[in-house]
């Protein structure tokens, strides 16, 4: 699930609707929080969810992920359990102890949590791998840098992109100045790991690594030719996360963070529903890990649980497996950045209340503890977790926060706080597929904001660990702590959330709003 919280406008003409476009697939987002109760709700597993309209759901095909000891005997003859069982394997990382394998056998999960050596196996999924498509949504309106249509943009200051006076986020970061310092390194990449990217976009095509991408979808790597683009202009969200990223100072439309470093694309969506499985991001983090990828982005949530909880084996099974991809990637000097999500969600609260899960199927109402039951990959150790803001700095209306789950923030975007001119919205004008650009606003366009910084600053110290990396990214943000009022964002009289802790790390904005000149000066 793609973590967007807003709409693709015409330059100049942003829109509103009050739900998300998001790809090809049905207007999605983080729902609210809703009511919250006393009781939590009994958590069914995938074999427990209704597939209405479906009959003899044994003979219906599903993914899962199998977790085991890495030694080779063991591997081995799960390995040949898992056929037994009436599965098949897909793909077996033997690293790190994960296979991806297949089957129809409804009891194929709990017969492989009886094998030695398996330590957690459950089902991706809880829609047959053969699930029908979604409705259709609306095209985004987009503009190109020719003609007429950036007649206006030609008072713009020297060494300024074309639609650059439009973009209020670079100067609010700095990423402008920063330019000046460092555009960044050729020897830096960031992956995109998302629903594709347009490489033969004009901004994007100077900075794509093509050795470096890949399509993830079902858990294998495929990097034939042009298998990491989008499906269609309708998945446009990975193209758009690449520009504000890295798109390049050319002088033919906007500037991206990190105009100097590399991009790829690792796919990991599956076509028609834009779904993000566990097996996919699997497979995009070990890509990445093994062809030399610094930075990967991550502005979305494992579906189909917005909320992956430990006590449901095969939730379990899911957070185990993507945690130790995502571990495997960070041994070999990769940094992952997350989006923190668009329900206004406290994720340090006690209680939240999830509605939207599991969303390949139908949907169950149920609370849960986010202390246990996590967003990944955002609330994986280790990961950068960006929280988004408006031009005005303050926490979108849309952004979950909270206190030691925040790490950073960085514009995301809020339609309800107006830029200053020349700027003309509130949104994140970045790339679309097919030589455009467009709006979208969300927590999905924050994180690349703050993994551009850490690009930049990986750039400017090569030889920097993770770690020190990660603490200059967090010393040279500003924060501008706890607004002394209520947060009522939409001036409706009601308190939209409560930010707690200091001015200098706090649950709205964790250690700050990342400021680009700063973190390579």
């Amino acid at each position: 699930m793609v973590l967007t919280a807003g709409t693709v406008g015409l330059l100049g003409a942003p829109q509103t609707a009050t739900a998300v476009h998001t790809m090809a697939g049905p207007a999605r987002m983080h729902d609210g929080a809703g009511e919250r109760s006393r009781g939590f709700v009994e958590i069914r597993t995938a074999a427990e969810v209704p597939r209405d309209g479906l009959v003899q759901a044994d003979r219906l095909e599903l993914s899962y992920v199998v977790n085991t000891n890495t030694d080779a005997s063991t591997i081995r003859a799960v390995k040949e359990a898992i056929g037994k069982a009436g599965g098949s394997v897909i793909v077996a990382h033997d690293r790190i102890g994960v296979i991806v394998a297949r089957s129809a056998n409804a009891g194929f999960a709990t017969s492989m949590r009886r094998i030695a050596g398996v330590q957690s196996a459950g089902a991706t999924r809880t829609a047959p791998l053969t699930a029908s498509g979604a409705a259709d949504v609306a095209m985004p309106d987009k503009m190109r840098t020719s003609g007429s249509d950036v007649a206006w943009a030609a008072a713009r200051a020297p060494r300024q992109e074309p639609l650059e006076p439009l973009q209020w986020d670079i100067a609010m970061i700095r990423a402008d100045k920063a330019a000046k310092v460092t555009p960044g390194s050729r020897d830096v990449t960031v992956a995109v790991i998302d629903s594709g990217v347009d490489d033969t976009h004009p901004d994007l095509a100077p900075n794509f690594s093509a050795k470096q991408s890949a399509n993830c979808v079902g858990g294998v790597a495929d990097t034939t030719q042009g298998a990491w683009r989008p499906y269609t202009e309708d998945d446009y969200h990975g193209t758009h996360v690449a520009g504000t990223i890295a798109a390049a100072r050319n002088g033919l439309g906007m500037a991206g963070v990190a105009p100097g470093v590399k991009v790829s694309s690792i796919k990991v969506s599956e076509p028609e529903t834009s779904l993000y499985f566990g097996e996919a991001v699997v497979c995009a983090f070990m890509f990445a890990a093994d062809h030399g990828i610094e930075v990967t982005n991550n502005s979305y949530y494992i579906d189909p649980w917005m909320f992956n909880c430990k006590e449901d084996p095969d939730q379990a099974a899911i957070v185990e497996a993507v945690a130790r991809a995502a571990k495997y990637a960070e041994r070999k000097g990769v940094i992952h950045v997350a989006a923190a999500g668009n329900s206004n969600f406290d994720l340090a609260a006690k209680s939240l209340i999830d509605t939207s899960s599991p969303n390949d199927t139908t949907p169950v109402s149920r609370e849960i503890d986010p202390s246990v039951c996590w967003d990944i990959p955002t609330q994986l150790p280790g990961v950068v977790t960006v929280s988004a803001t408006g031009p005005k700095n303050l926490k979108s209306k849309y952004s979950n926060y909270g206190l030691e789950q925040i790490d950073v923030a960085a514009p995301g975007g809020d339609e309800s706080q107006v830029p200053n001119a020349p700027a003309r919205a509130g949104q994140i004008l970045s790339t679309m597929p097919d030589g455009g650009y467009g709006y979208l606003q969300g927590t999905s366009m924050a994180a690349p904001h703050a993994a551009g910084v850490v690009a930049l600053i990986k750039s400017k110290r090569p030889n920097a660990s993770q770690g020190e990396i990660q603490w200059l990214l967090k010393k040279h943000a500003d924060n501008p702590g706890c607004s002394v009022g209520p947060y009522d964002p939409d001036n409706d009289g009601k308190v939209d959330a409560k930010c707690t802790g200091s001015k200098l790390y706090n649950s709205f904005y964790g250690f700050g709003i990342v400021d680009a000149l700063d973190a390579v000066q």
